[in-house]
């Protein structure tokens, strides 16, 4: 890719001259230039300044997203080349924290039986996260539960989970921990923000005009495994995705708490960047992963 693409894919990301400068270890002057000689070949501004703020122009944003889209299937395409003599296949892809702990791994397991020459990188992050690993072509593909701008991103159903609230076996409630408002009296045990459960949860509560702070107390943590430890030792009620404790429940060690609202389900996605030289490859494995996780 063009020197001067790169040097103006590094001011969009920074929205500054200076910290592109610094980045690429180049002048702030040639920055300029580069930027001066990009606007001379398309005829168009592509930044504009607000007060102190760099923006982008609506021609810098088409730029932008192509020249991102053609860089990133530039990488994924260096990746597959140094693999092609070797007859091995790389796939590099992202999960949310749920998603990589309670869904993907069969699947992974049983694809890499199907296909023995595919090495595999597994990322972990937030919706949010895995996304910007995306437009940075850090990783072809994720699996994610949160929300998103279905028209920034190509995406693919993969699959639909049941949200619930859930208590311990032994959990002593404060009030009769039937329905929402019930619950509101006991102590809540909550993903950290960022989290796609954590972000579900908000969006279900002040759907009812309510916030995790409606809780009497909370407890928040970053792990799912803590969640449901924390669930079985009694030390307060959640909400979370049936599948993160179906062992729990078959065990009885967790049981379901009737909430008296309609029942929740949200959809995990199969998530890759917009018009990708690749995108038929990425259908075919978003396809090939539900067929395997028994979601076709």
């Amino acid at each position: 890719m063009d020197h001067r693409i790169e040097t103006f894919l590094s001011v969009v990301q920074h929205r500054s001259y200076t910290k592109a400068a610094e980045e690429l270890h180049i002048t702030q002057p040639a920055v300029s230039q580069h930027i001066r000689h990009l606007e001379k070949k398309y005829g168009v501004k592509l930044f504009r300044l607000e007060g102190k703020r760099l923006h982008l122009t609506d021609e810098g944003v088409l730029l932008a997203t192509t020249m991102k889209r053609i860089r990133n299937d530039e990488r994924a395409m260096e990746r597959r080349m140094h693999l092609a003599a070797s007859g091995r296949r790389r796939m590099v892809f992202g999960v949310t924290k749920t998603i990589g702990e309670f869904v993907i791994l069969d699947i992974v397991a049983a694809f890499v039986k199907r296909h023995p020459e595919t090495d595999i990188r597994m990322v972990s992050g937030n919706t949010q996260e895995l996304l910007a690993a995306i437009d940075e072509g850090e990783i072809d593909f994720a699996l994610v539960e949160g929300y998103f701008d279905k028209d920034r991103y190509a995406c693919e159903f993969f699959g639909e989970e049941e949200f619930i609230a859930a208590a311990g076996r032994d959990y002593v409630f404060l009030g009769s921990g039937e329905g929402l408002e019930e619950l509101l009296k006991e102590r809540l045990i909550v993903r950290e923000p960022g989290s796609g459960t954590r972000e579900i949860l908000e969006r279900y509560l002040a759907f009812y005009g309510l916030t995790a702070e409606d809780f009497e107390h909370t407890i928040e943590t970053g792990q799912m495994r803590a969640v449901i430890g924390l669930l079985e030792r009694g030390a307060g009620i959640s909400f979370l995705y049936r599948i993160a404790v179906r062992r729990e429940l078959a065990a009885g060690t967790v049981r379901e708490l009737p909430l008296g609202t309609n029942p929740l389900t949200h959809r995990f996605m199969f998530v890759w960047q917009r018009e990708s030289a690749f995108q038929d490859e990425y259908l075919a494995l978003s396809r090939e992963f539900r067929e395997i996780g028994g979601r076709a």
